[in-house]
């Protein structure tokens, strides 16, 4: 009985996760630490103390890190694409004319 030497993926059909993150977490984490690197090159190219810049660069990423974790124990994987559709849904449709309605079935 010969063996095979690769490896079988296990993972099929499951979420991608990264120490704890899942699936757009993930990116909106790197989004994030990309947009606090650019700051941080800004600040320290205006001239800015670098100290205060890693002081600033620390503070938003520390409250980086704690609002992606708390929107994906929030929402969960499709969670917060769900939420974000169920807001755009409007709360009343108001029609002035019942033609939409009346011309539906002329269709056919």
């Amino acid at each position: 009985m010969a063996t095979s030497v690769y490896p079988i993926n296990k993972g099929i059909n499951k979420p991608v996760e990264f120490k704890g993150l899942k699936a757009q977490y993930i990116w909106w984490l790197g989004g994030g630490l990309l947009a606090l690197l650019v700051l941080f090159a800004v600040l320290y190219i205006c001239g800015v103390n670098t100290f205060f810049c890693l002081f600033i660069i620390g503070v938003f990423g520390s409250l980086l890190f704690m609002q992606v974790y708390r929107f994906n124990r929030k929402h969960g994987e499709h969670g917060m694409m769900k939420t974000l559709a169920k807001r755009s849904i409007p709360k009343l449709v108001k029609s002035y004319s019942r033609k939409v309605f009346t011309n539906l079935c002329k269709g056919n």
